[in-house]
């Protein structure tokens, strides 16, 4: 199984295992079979209460949610359809930030061509052999598609501590509001600075960090620093709960 490394913002690096194509089909064809399930419904609905108001209106109205459910569900779901979802696979992008409404709909766009007129086709073609698992869209927007199904690896122990905690909940969601800046400089006290110098130093952060995010715990400075760089990572890749 191929894998791609990517370095976030918090300077994290992350090892993920790239979608299989065979996922992504399997993961689409549950996207598929949902478009089948409604136009059933639509019909049945349509048959007992008349709901469509015929000519060309008719027959748009019942399309609308079959073409932008894709788009939609990424936004929404976080880079994630209902198919994705079941197959444990996300839209990411490749310099470690959170993929956004611009990302999600340069992968839209591009799928009629590439999917829908090819009956996906030319989207598998390059998910071959681009060796990132991106289509067009995917190489127009900076992103990819990994799975989920095993966790990432971390390049520091700091970060691994998140991953080798199963379900790992963050103490303080607060977390998300510190800057790239403040999690490198809480890093750097914490690991890189000297023991003499530090014990002030953790003191005045901590109550930095406490003021910007408006948290009040009673833990030492130095565990709760070690939390916060623990609940921004998580935060970071996972979003906020």
């Amino acid at each position: 199984m191929s894998t791609i490394r990517i370095q976030t913002t918090q300077n994290v690096s992350l090892e993920y295992e790239i979608a299989s194509a065979g996922d992504r089909i399997l993961a689409s064809l549950i996207d598929y079979g949902l478009y089948f399930v409604w136009f059933i419904a639509w019909s049945v609905l349509n048959g007992e209460y008349h709901l469509s108001p015929g000519g060309r209106a008719g027959q748009v109205i019942p399309l609308l949610p079959t073409t932008f459910y894709m788009l939609a569900c990424e936004v929404f779901f976080n880079g994630q359809t209902l198919g994705k979802k079941a197959r444990g696979l996300r839209v990411v992008r490749l310099d470690g930030t959170r993929a956004g409404l611009g990302d999600y709909l340069l992968r839209w766009l591009l799928r009629p061509i590439e999917i829908v007129a090819t009956s996906g086709v030319v989207a598998l073609i390059t998910i071959l052999l681009n060796g990132r698992g991106q289509r067009l869209g995917d190489l127009a927007a900076g992103t990819t598609v990994i799975s989920l199904t095993k966790r990432p690896s971390y390049a520091t122990p700091l970060a691994g501590e998140v991953a080798a905690i199963a379900g790992y909940q963050p103490v303080f969601t607060q977390a998300a509001a510190l800057t790239d800046h403040d999690v490198a400089l809480i890093r750097k006290l914490l690991y890189h600075g000297s023991k003499q110098e530090n014990y002030l130093l953790l003191n005045e952060v901590a109550n930095k960090v406490k003021a910007i995010t408006g948290i009040q715990t009673s833990l030492q400075d130095g565990p709760f620093l070690k939390t916060i760089l623990r609940d921004h990572a998580h935060l970071a890749v996972h979003g906020s709960v």
